[in-house]
């Protein structure tokens, strides 16, 4: 499943709530949501989903509430799972 962000309050991309990047990288949420559901599939990723997902978004200069990363994991690990 690929999120267009149009979703309703639980879409994190939806522009709505508090995930920002930074002006510094080309990477977004969104793209960095991808490569992790990517990355999980091919059994890459072993440690916690939020884990990687905040180090990840802390690299890219993306802010976001440890609530939201919380909820994009459980999507994520849902997603790379089906």
């Amino acid at each position: 499943m690929t999120d267009s962000g149009t979703g309703g309050a639980d879409d994190p991309f939806d522009g709505s709530d508090e995930i920002t990047a930074g002006a510094a990288t080309d990477e977004t949420p969104e793209s960095i949501a991808e490569d992790v559901r990517h990355e999980i599939q091919l059994g890459h990723v072993q440690d916690d989903v939020s884990s990687v997902l905040e180090e990840r978004f802390e690299e890219a200069g993306i802010e976001a509430r440890p609530e939201e990363v919380d909820d994009l994991a459980e999507e994520i690990e849902k997603d790379a799972s089906s």
